[in-house]
Order: C-alpha cells, then sequence, then structure tokens
C-alpha cells in the first residue's frame, strides 16, 4: 500500500468520524455532550466547577459548562509558567431557528411554530427541506434520592428540577416557499421577514391522528411526549422552560463527479470543534494542552459559557492560582482560534480580495483582518505557517476586501482577556451560515493534522514570547 493510498484512507475515516459526529450534533449542548462522552472513554476525567480540584501531572480532564461549552485539557508536567499552555478554541453553535416561548401558529388549518432567527442565518437555504427539532427541556420531577436530593424545596422533598438534550432525528417540520406565480419577483427582489416566513409548517389539523380537529393544538404536549419517548423511566411533572432549534434534518454527504466535496449541515463551527478534539485526545509532552468549545460566538459571545465570559479564564486561574506563576504562564502561551473561512465563490470572484482567493482542498486558512477582527499578527501567523509546513500541508491566507466589512471569531476575545496570542485560522468553506454549508474532502483532515502536531510537537519556536 503505497503512502498516498494510506493519506487517501485515513482522510476517509477521519470524515465518517466527522459525519457520525456532525449528524449526533444538532444543538451546542448535543455538540458538547458528544465530545464529553468521546473525552470520557478516552481517559480524561470529568471536573465540576462547583467541586474542588486537585490536579495531577500528566492526566486529562473535561469539565462543561451550561451544557453548552467545554473545556479539556492535558497537565503535561503541569508547570505552564515554564513551557505556556497551548490552546485551542472553536465554538460549538450554529445558525437556527429558535422556536418561541408560547410558538403555536393556526393558519387555515396549518400549525406552524413561531421562531427567532439565532445567529446570522443565510435565510434562502431554509426554505422547502425537512427540518429536525432539538435541543434542551427543563422538567420537574419525581427525584432519585427520598429526600428529594439538594434541589428538592421546602415542602417539595419528592420534586427536583432536571435539564434533558432532546432530538425528534426526523424531518418534523418545513418552511414551504410561497410558489413564483404568486410572487413573480421572487427570482429579482426577494425579501425574507423572519416574523412572517419563517415559521414552520410541522402540522395539519385534517390528520388521521388528530381525532377532534376543534382542539388547540399544543406545541408542550407534543415536547412532552418526545421526553417520554427518550426518557421512559423518568416520572416527568411538569415541562418548566425549553430551548429548542429547527436545524437541517439531511445527513452529511460527499459531493462532486469525484467525491472531493463535503457537503454537510453545522460545518461552521463543529468542523473545528472535531478538529481540536481529535487534537487534544493525542496530546502529550511537558506543556499543558487545553480545548475551548465555547457557545454563543454567533450572537457575540458575552453570556457565560461564551468566549468573552468567564469560563476559560476561570479555569486557567484553578490550573494556576498564582498570580505570579499565572502571568508568566500567559506571556508564554500560545492559542489556535479555529473558525471557517471563506472559499471564493465560482460565480462571484468579485466579492472577493483578488491576491487572497481562498480554495476548498487548498490547504488550512490563515485569517488576517488590519482591524483586528481576527487576532492574528505576524508572530502568531509565522507560527501557524510554521506549524503547516512541519507536516506538510499547504497554507493559504484570507483577507477582506478593503471595502467589506469584516466578521470575527472568539479569537480577539480570548486574547484581549487573558493576554495569549492567538492566530486565527480555519478550513474554507462555501455558503457560511447556510442550512448546508460545504468544504474540500481533505480540509478536516489537514486542519486536524496541524492541530495534532500543535499539541504533540515537544517545543514552539516562540523566541519573542520566552
Amino acid at each position: 500500500m503505497n503512502s498516498n493510498h494510506d493519506g487517501c484512507v485515513e482522510e476517509r475515516r477521519y470524515n465518517e468520524d466527522l459525519f457520525r459526529f456532525l449528524e449526533k450534533s444538532p444543538t451546542a449542548c448535543h455538540a458538547v455532550a458528544n465530545m464529553a462522552s468521546t473525552l470520557s472513554q478516552n481517559g480524561f476525567k470529568a471536573l465540576h466547577e462547583g467541586d474542588g480540584w486537585e490536579l495531577q501531572k500528566n492526566t486529562k480532564y473535561y469539565v462543561t459548562r451550561n451544557d453548552t461549552s467545554i473545556i479539556a485539557f492535558y497537565t503535561g508536567d503541569l508547570i505552564p509558567w515554564e513551557s505556556g499552555i497551548r490552546l485551542c478554541g472553536a465554538h460549538t453553535d450554529s445558525p437556527a431557528l429558535k422556536v418561541k416561548p408560547i410558538p403555536e401558529l393556526d393558519n387555515s388549518g396549518s400549525i406552524r411554530l413561531s421562531v427567532e432567527m439565532y445567529g446570522g442565518a443565510l435565510l434562502n437555504s431554509w426554505f422547502d427541506r425537512g427540518l429536525n427539532l432539538a435541543g434542551r427541556v427543563v422538567v420537574l420531577c419525581d427525584a432519585d434520592e427520598p429526600d428529594g436530593g439538594p434541589y428538592g424545596g421546602q415542602g417539595e422533598q419528592n420534586e427536583v428540577i432536571k435539564t434533558l438534550q432532546i432530538n425528534f432525528d426526523s424531518e418534523v417540520g418545513i418552511v414551504p416557499s410561497l410558489p413564483i406565480h404568486l410572487d413573480r419577483e421572487a427570482n429579482s427582489k426577494r425579501e425574507i421577514n423572519v416574523q412572517v416566513d419563517m415559521p414552520p409548517l410541522v402540522c395539519l389539523r385534517n390528520a388521521p391522528e388528530i381525532t377532534d380537529p376543534n382542539t388547540p393544538f399544543s406545541f408542550m404536549e407534543v415536547v412532552r411526549e418526545q421526553v417520554k419517548k427518550e426518557y421512559p423511566n423518568l416520572a416527568v411533572k411538569k415541562i418548566l422552560e425549553m430551548d429548542l432549534f429547527f436545524v437541517d434534518a439531511q445527513k452529511p454527504s460527499y459531493v462532486g463527479f469525484h467525491r472531493e466535496m463535503i457537503l454537510a449541515p453545522r460545518l461552521d463551527n463543529l468542523l473545528s470543534c472535531h478538529a481540536g478534539l481529535q487534537g487534544v485526545m493525542a496530546a502529550e509532552g511537558s506543556a499543558v494542552s487545553l480545548l475551548f468549545c465555547a457557545d454563543h460566538e454567533e450572537v457575540g459571545s458575552d453570556t457565560a459559557s461564551g468566549a468573552r465570559g468567564s469560563f476559560l479564564p476561570s479555569v486557567l486561574k484553578r490550573l494556576i492560582p498564582d498570580s505570579e506563576t499565572h502571568c508568566r504562564a500567559m506571556a508564554k502561551s500560545f492559542m489556535i482560534s479555529l473558525d471557517n473561512a471563506h472559499a471564493i465563490h465560482p460565480a462571484h470572484g468579485e466579492r472577493y480580495d483578488a491576491a487572497h482567493g481562498v480554495r476548498l482542498n487548498g490547504g488550512p486558512v490563515l485569517k488576517r483582518n488590519a482591524g483586528m477582527r481576527y487576532a492574528s499578527d505576524c508572530e502568531s501567523s509565522a507560527l501557524f505557517c510554521w506549524l503547516c509546513h512541519q507536516v506538510g500541508v499547504p497554507i493559504q491566507t484570507f483577507v477582506m476586501r478593503s471595502d467589506m466589512p469584516c466578521g470575527s471569531t472568539i479569537g480577539p476575545a480570548v486574547s484581549s482577556s487573558t493576554g495569549i496570542k492567538t492566530v486565527d485560522a480555519g478550513a474554507p468553506t462555501l455558503g457560511m451560515h447556510a442550512i448546508r454549508e460545504t468544504t474540500g474532502c481533505r480540509d478536516p483532515y489537514m486542519l486536524f493534522q496541524v492541530i495534532c502536531r500543535f499539541f504533540a510537537i515537544k517545543a514552539l519556536p516562540l523566541l519573542s514570547l520566552t
């Protein structure tokens, strides 16, 4: 078996694992649960923020916050003030349609659910396709312990509040388009109103299962039945609250005459979470290696579980409690912030800077911006280029047109709050924020190779930082 064939086999295996991860992670909380399960199966010990930590050398740990953000780390020799910390960051959330608290809309026998737009979704892509529904519900149920446990209130010793994940894992909704016959300018002047156009159709009153079409539709009852289905042994008394999202129901797939592209939901940014996860599990050596996957990047990161929140600084403080050694460690640390990058659109090359066109299967993308919307500077960029050279993968550079605004990532948020030198990079992607996005079949594995090398190499040439 030649080396080129070996590489193709490894890429295919890696992509198959990525596909499984995407399928099992319709929402941020599912992604974090899947990462936690994988980490546990690979020797990582679970920590809890409310407990005391007694960290050991050469040991692997993980901790979650709000079920939607996760930090995993390998302690190495546990002297980060000497070697610095190697961090990889990504975000767990993706654009979606979030169900409103009182969502029922009954229009001429058609039941729709009112939604808000979470993040900057490319709404044109959401029409006329099967939508899955998934997320979290908070329930009141009978306590497992006879005394009601720590959450039993006074006089309610037999009750407990629990947060559950649910996933309908089927096509339960659709956003139908208005026919061209009724909107003659749909192909030239289409305007989308989230309040009016985007509520998914989920039920018809003349469905055979509805015995009395005059009975008001109860979305809460539908959710209750799904909870019973997924948690048959749990005695749920009441559903208190929920965070549920409509997402794409289709599975990831290869496209192209040579299967050279990947088409999948939530590539932005679960592709990066997956690469970081696989990388930190391979971490070794003396340095502390850490993966930070944060929620709410798509809506600004200003939350307790977001990159601008206290989650990462809190964990770093517990790793290095002494203020003097903490400052020394931050000065010697380095972070790769991973988020997908815009590949050049084949029909709209004029929207990109001519000298910085990024292509699928062209290698990891270094992201630069003079306004520091990306955290990359010349030093951090040089180190990322060096890592790519170390594993023999090509590198591309993305810069926005100077007359167009630039997006951002968790990189500047983490770098500004911790002082850690950071580079922004990612896999090239077409259709960013569409319900299904496209990357090259080689891109995920090449990105993983760089992250794996970053966590495994004995020493980084950070001469200016030491």
